[in-house]
C-alpha cells in the first residue's frame, strides 16, 4: 500500500495482487472535499480487488481541507489549475507504468466526482466515474467530446434532482455512451462509510452510507469500466 510521488503532490498507489494478471488498465481516484483519508484509500483498494491499478492523488499537496477547500472548488467552477495538472500527472504515470496497459479511467467522489466529471471530456481518458459531483449548468457545452460516463447520485441528496437531470439530457444530447441512476433512498456521499461517532450527525445531514445504494453503484462502475477499459474495448 504504498505512498508515491505524483507530480508536485503524493498520492496513494494500490496494485492488483490477484486475477485478471496484468498488465491493467489505470484508474485514477479523486477524493471528496475531506482530502486523501481512510476511506479513499479503501476505494483505490476495492478497484485494484477488480484488477485495475490505481492511484489517488492528494490534491491538497499534504495541507488540510480547510486551508484548501476554497482554492480547490475555485479551480474545479474555473476547470483550470494545478488540481488538474495534478491528474493529469496521475495520469501519465500510470499509462507509463510497465503493467499498465496504456488504457486509463476517472473516478471521483463529491467533489473529486466534479473534477472527474470535467476530466471526461478532455480527450485523455477512456471511461469516468461519476458519484454525487457537481454538475455545470452548460453541461452540454462543457462535455461535447466527452469519454463514455457512468454516473450515481442520490434522491435524497441536498443538492437536488436537477444535477444527474441535467448530466443525463447532456449525454443523451451528444450521443456520449453513459449509464446515469439515482438510488431515491440515498443521500450525499452515500459510497463513502462514516466512522461510528460520526454515524448519527451523517444520517441527520443526509450524508450517511447506504449500504444497497453503494453495492449497486460498484457493481454498475464495474462493469462500465470492464466494457470501455478492457483490452478490445472500443
Amino acid at each position: 500500500m504504498p505512498e508515491v510521488t505524483v507530480g508536485s503532490t503524493s498520492g496513494y498507489l494500490a496494485v492488483p495482487t490477484g486475477p485478471p494478471p496484468g498488465p491493467w488498465p489505470g484508474i485514477v481516484v479523486i477524493h471528496e472535499s475531506w482530502g486523501l483519508n481512510a476511506d479513499i484509500r479503501a476505494q483505490a483498494d476495492r478497484l485494484a480487488v477488480g484488477g485495475y491499478l490505481a492511484l489517488a492523488p492528494d490534491l491538497y499537496r499534504g495541507r488540510s481541507f480547510v486551508r484548501c477547500l476554497r482554492d480547490v472548488f475555485r479551480q474545479l467552477h474555473a476547470a483550470s489549475g494545478s488540481a488538474f495538472d495534478i491528474i493529469d500527472a496521475a495520469r501519465a504515470a500510470l499509462a507509463a507504468r510497465p503493467d499498465c496497459t496504456g488504457k486509463t479511467g476517472v473516478i471521483g467522489f463529491c467533489m473529486g466526482g466534479g473534477f472527474a466529471l470535467l476530466c471526461a471530456p478532455r480527450g485523455e481518458f477512456s471511461a469516468a466515474s461519476v458519484n454525487y459531483g457537481e454538475v455545470p449548468a452548460d453541461a452540454e457545452r462543457v462535455l461535447a467530446g466527452s469519454c463514455p460516463i457512468v454516473a450515481s447520485f442520490g434522491g435524497r441528496d441536498p443538492m437536488g434532482a436537477k444535477p444527474p437531470q441535467r448530466l443525463e439530457a447532456a449525454l443523451t444530447a451528444l450521443d456520449v455512451p453513459h449509464d446515469v441512476k439515482v438510488y431515491p433512498d440515498a443521500g450525499h456521499s452515500f459510497m463513502s462509510t462514516k466512522p461510528a461517532a460520526l454515524v448519527p450527525l451523517a444520517r441527520l445531514a443526509r450524508l450517511d452510507y447506504q449500504l444497497d445504494s453503494a453495492q449497486d453503484s460498484w457493481r454498475r462502475i464495474f462493469a462500465f469500466f470492464e466494457d470501455h477499459l478492457r483490452p478490445g474495448s472500443a
